[in-house]
């Protein structure tokens, strides 16, 4: 059953992992004023959106020039959202310290927000929406919800807590494994479909 563009902008949501990664905005953010922060996050989930939207329109043409297919990509996508679910279900205790310098556009646009899920994710969605102004739609919704959590995650620390930001990365965690094996799974038969029942 094909998904619907609400639940494919849920899942973009749980794949940028926002909630998840809100540790890590405030330990690269922590030496600047509140609203600083906000003006960086605001600039940095900008250029991730861009990168995204690069993705979404010419992704699938760069895939055709190399001769991948959608379900190939599929394949792959699954193969890496689920490597990228594992540290989110079983986090590392040490944490890299973050640069020195104020963030532009690496790490934080990419590839912390725009990494190498989401943006297999917006080229997967895109080769089977259609419409491209409706995957713009998709993306842009899970892209401010995620700003709206990020720009307030300072709220988020201290009224969920450290154990509660790791129950909701878990969860995110548990989310994106369940979706990474569906994009193995779809797939793989239909690959075996195109490829053996023509």
């Amino acid at each position: 059953m094909p998904q619907s563009p609400v639940s494919m902008a849920v899942a973009l949501f749980f794949v940028i992992n926002v909630l998840g990664n809100i540790p890590l905005y405030l330990s690269l953010l922590g030496r600047y004023s509140i609203q600083k922060q906000r003006l960086i996050l605001l600039r940095e989930f900008g250029f991730a959106l861009v990168i995204l939207l690069l993705f979404n329109y010419f992704g699938s043409g760069i895939f055709n020039v190399l001769g991948i297919n959608e379900h190939i990509l599929g394949m792959a996508g699954g193969i890496l959202l689920l490597l990228i679910s594992i540290p989110m279900i079983f986090p590392k205790e040490d944490k890299e310290k973050g640069p020195q310098h104020e963030p532009m556009i690496v790490p934080l646009a990419t590839p912390v927000i725009a990494g190498p899920g989401s943006i297999t994710a917006v080229m997967l969605y895109s080769s089977r929406v259609e419409n491209p102004l409706l995957m713009t739609g998709i993306i842009c919704g899970a892209m401010v919800i995620s700003c709206a959590i990020a720009l307030l995650s300072s709220f988020f620390k201290y009224g969920l807590g450290e154990k509660g930001l790791v129950a909701f990365e878990r969860l995110g965690g548990m989310i994106v494994a369940l979706i990474a094996v569906q994009m193995f799974a779809t797939g793989a038969i239909e690959l075996v479909k195109t490829s053996f029942f023509l």
